[in-house]
């Protein structure tokens, strides 16, 4: 009795699935030909439990990073100073014995809101009302120093900030002459307070959580020109002041992190 040609590619089909089914038998994650479309199908979701641990950890604390860092073993750390962020890879192997570089944990610093108020009045031009309404809001982080660098207490800067009247002065001068006459004006216009007027706020605050607590400048002038005063607010060297806060992070973090982690600046990411 002759087979079809349908009977025999029922045959070679079996063939080839036990085979496949023999060489996949060896990998770690179980997995199974069928017949169908002889696709490689991935079974761990049937299993009792996962064929490896891999999972992806974030957080704003410092702190907990580091605990959760400990409590996993070895593992590669990379930290971006300029992010205020840290990336660590619980199974990326080497070069030798590559991981899968999907068990992570990354560590982002958030802001403190006391920061995030002072970042918000850098470059602004308020109103006096504003100015003297933020700084009763965050008196507690700061002190006040006058143009002449003497000490305010917050009641005396406040007051002053709401007392400051533009004032004019005009000065004429007029000549004769066998030739003719000639006259000048000029009008100068200024900014005055009943009291001392403040220039400089220090506000001391933790920019971080995890990080020091550290004072910044925030320097007032005023704009005249209108009917009313503006007042400009600037923070002194923040950039020199974001660098040195990048590189507090980098040597917490190096510092706290275990012995069997390895650190590196910079990012990284797995390819595919």
């Amino acid at each position: 009795m002759s087979m079809n040609e349908a009977a025999i590619k029922e045959i070679q089909k079996g063939h080839a699935v036990e085979a496949a089914n023999n060489h996949l038998s060896s990998t770690d994650t179980p997995v199974v030909a069928v017949p169908d479309d002889f696709a490689v199908h991935d079974l761990e979701q049937y299993m009792l439990g996962r064929s490896r641990f891999r999972g992806v950890m974030k957080t704003g604390s410092m702190r907990d990073f580091v605990r959760y860092v400990g409590e996993n073993g070895e593992a590669q750390c990379f930290v971006d100073a300029e992010k205020m962020s840290a990336k660590v890879f619980f199974n990326l192997g080497d070069q030798e014995s590559p991981g899968h570089g999907d068990n992570t944990a990354s560590l982002k610093l958030e802001t403190t809101s006391p920061y995030r108020a002072l970042l918000g009045m850098d470059g602004q031009k308020l109103s006096q009302k504003t100015l003297a309404e933020w700084l009763e809001d965050w008196k507690e982080h700061l002190t006040v120093k006058d143009q002449d660098g003497g000490d305010m207490s917050m009641a005396q800067a406040i007051a002053a900030v709401r007392r400051i009247t533009i004032k004019a002065k005009a000065e004429s001068t007029h000549t004769d002459s066998d030739f003719g006459a000639s006259r000048s004006a000029m009008e100068e216009v200024e900014a005055k307070a009943e009291d001392r007027m403040p220039s400089t706020f220090i506000f001391t605050c933790t920019p971080y959580e995890g990080l020091d607590e550290r004072p910044l400048t925030l320097r007032m002038s005023v704009i005249t020109g209108g009917e009313k005063p503006v007042l400009s607010t600037r923070i002194v060297q923040l950039e020199k002041a974001q660098e040195e806060m990048a590189e507090e992070f980098k040597d917490k973090l190096s510092d706290q992190l275990f012995s069997e982690v390895q650190v590196y600046i910079g990012s990284f990411s797995v390819a595919a």
